[in-house]
């Protein structure tokens, strides 16, 4: 009975069970004592925010992660960036292939969802092709890092953080060993370069990486239009998030106004591409401008590709929208890309994540701001009740709040300092935005909807007035 009952759940229901799953094991080796230093407690809370954080790749923290936590406990955050990087069902299956069981048509379905690959031909190939790529590209991460580090710190150490910045990089974590993220680092370009590219190659998408592998290996134009639109998105996002940074912040001294000409453009470009789906920050947030700080909004919601390690709308989703538009402006009937029609049903499934994730966004920010000054379920049963809500604190304004939760929605991770300020409820706000974001929020809902019900008839069409 039970065997059949997973073979009745939906993949993305199942998909989104493992990473629960993943993030209370998380949460438990968290919460044992000798996970943090001796001088240091943390709560369930804390620990279940810490493990959702590092499973969602996201990089939010309500503690001092470099402080707090002991070398066990970083090893374990590690685990769980890495799991959650390459997905829970990704890890398991490739242990399963490893000891030689077989892996089943159902298997193969999650897998593919998680993967977020068109078919299941081939998805096992596809699977081990990745892991193998994975591992080439952090230890090569690691090995520049350690180059970097060894500038200001014993080799063994040095090797240790290179080693944890590479994987929180390549999986889009941000997660820190120091407590200023890589402020310190500004001017060392081997550092801040190397964390770049491992950033954007982790939310590239394996599919895109993949199709470059064997477009050099085989010679062949191998380039399916997702790779080809996730391409020109992130270099449109990353050039243009560059050049504006380095505009706005130029003559700021708070951030890169005393940089020289080169360090100057080197750490807009970092910003620029940590901003969108990493979370590391080489300048600090509190100095930014306010029009720096709308544009990092726009780069945090829009984020990294699919299939990748990274959140956010998805580089492809954003595109598609913006050939629909052009395509309504200029009253054509098909939106066409690179002279190729893409499907309606691709649209929809793009603006249906768009309209969830804005919506979803709205509702998080409003509750955060709601329940802002309530301490007990009491207080917030007697808000809904009443109609009555309590004044946020000075430090919890809307645009910071707004901020937070598109950070965590899109798995970023950067934050203007409010995260621990949140009470009870807008840290668990936060841990089940995280968890949507990584899953993506349309899986989610799907996850928990029936499944597809088609009528043996249609209604009759009528027109709807609009715009």
């Amino acid at each position: 009975m039970k065997k059949l009952s997973f073979r009745r759940m939906l993949p993305s229901k199942i998909l989104v069970m493992s990473f629960i799953v993943i993030i209370l094991i998380g949460t438990f080796f968290l919460s044992l004592p000798f996970s943090t230093n001796p001088t240091e407690h943390i709560s369930v809370l804390t620990a279940l925010f810490t493990a959702t954080s590092a499973v969602s790749v996201t990089g939010l923290s309500l503690v001092d992660v470099s402080k707090v936590f002991s070398p066990f406990g970083k090893v374990v955050i590690l685990i769980l960036i890495q799991l959650g990087g390459l997905g829970i069902m990704t890890f398991s299956t490739l242990v399963f292939t490893l000891i030689g069981k077989q892996i089943s048509y159902q298997e193969r379905k999650i897998l593919k969802e998680d993967l977020n690959s068109y078919t299941i031909g081939g998805v096992i190939k596809f699977l081990k092709r990745i892991v193998l790529i994975v591992i080439i590209i952090e230890m090569i991460g690691a090995f520049f890092l350690t180059l970097g580090f060894y500038e200001t710190m014993p080799l063994e150490k040095a090797v240790v953080y290179g080693i944890f910045h590479s994987i929180s990089a390549f999986c889009n974590a941000g997660f820190s060993l120091f407590s200023d993220s890589l402020v310190g680092f500004a001017n060392n370009r081997t550092i801040t370069f190397t964390v770049a590219i491992l950033i954007t190659l982790g939310g590239i998408g394996f599919a895109v990486i993949n199709s470059t592998i064997s477009y050099y290996k085989t010679g062949r134009k191998t380039y399916n239009l997702t790779s080809q639109l996730a391409i020109y998105i992130t270099l449109i996002l990353t050039i243009g998030g560059t050049i504006a940074f380095f505009v706005f912040e130029r003559n700021n001294p708070g951030t890169i106004g005393n940089m020289g000409i080169v360090d100057s453009i080197n750490n807009s470009f970092f910003q620029s591409v940590t901003t969108r789906t990493a979370g590391f920050n080489s300048i600090p947030m509190e100095n930014m401008k306010p029009e720096t700080l709308f544009l990092f909004l726009i780069l945090m919601f829009i984020g990294a590709s699919p299939g990748s390690t990274g959140g956010g709308l998805k580089t492809t989703t954003f595109g598609i929208i913006m050939f629909y538009v052009v395509t309504v402006i200029r009253n054509e009937k098909d939106v066409v890309i690179r002279n190729r029609r893409v499907p309606w049903e691709v649209l929809h499934r793009a603006m249906a994540i768009l309209i969830i994730s804005i919506l979803y966004v709205m509702i998080v920010v409003f509750l955060i701001l709601m329940t802002n000054e309530m301490t007990s379920i009491k207080d917030l049963a007697d808000a809904i009740l009443t109609g009555g809500h309590s004044i946020a604190s000075s430090n919890l304004t809307l645009d910071k709040v707004l901020f937070e939760v598109i950070s965590a929605f899109a798995t970023v991770g950067v934050s203007q300092g409010i995260t621990s300020d949140l009470n009870m409820f807008g840290r668990i706000l936060l841990i089940i935005t995280m968890l949507i974001g990584r899953v993506g929020p349309l899986t989610f809902m799907l996850a928990f909807s029936e499944k597809i019900k088609v009528r043996p008839y249609k209604y009759p069409e009528e027109n709807i007035l609009i715009g």
